[in-house]
């Protein structure tokens, strides 16, 4: 019974590890054209309406900042779980279908390996918990 508990434990912490590196990634990447408008530009192309890049990157952040503070609880794993699983399926969707039929850079491509990454892994660490 107390090595199950233990197992519980640290797959608990594997998983806050996880919500904890994809969220300072949303908060990071989201945080960029809100603070260096003109660089993100110059990696990912120009926009047409610069209020949709902000609204979308305030978004992203926001979702980064929540999946950092949602650790030290099942509910609070539970909540960053959806957020890190529901967040790279919609920007990898993104990424990969614009950016592979070229509307938008291909820079974005990479990002959607980074989105199926994080995908793989929610699926392993949520498998390695529920064990």
């Amino acid at each position: 019974m107390g090595r199950h508990i233990m197992h519980r434990r640290g797959a608990g912490r594997r998983l806050e590890e996880l919500a904890a590196a994809q969220g300072l990634y949303l908060l990071v990447t989201g945080t960029w054209p809100l603070v260096h408008y003109r660089s993100f530009e110059a990696v990912t192309g120009p926009k047409v309406d610069r209020w949709l890049v902000q609204t979308v990157a305030g978004l992203t952040a926001t979702i980064g900042w929540t999946m950092l503070r949602s650790r030290g609880t099942a509910p609070g794993r539970a909540a960053a779980r959806r957020l890190g699983v529901g967040s790279a399926l919609a920007f990898g969707a993104v990424d990969a279908v614009y950016g592979g039929s070229g509307s938008i850079r291909r820079v974005y491509l990479a990002d959607a390996a980074v989105e199926a990454g994080w995908l793989a892994a929610w699926a392993l660490r949520s498998a390695a918990a529920r064990r």
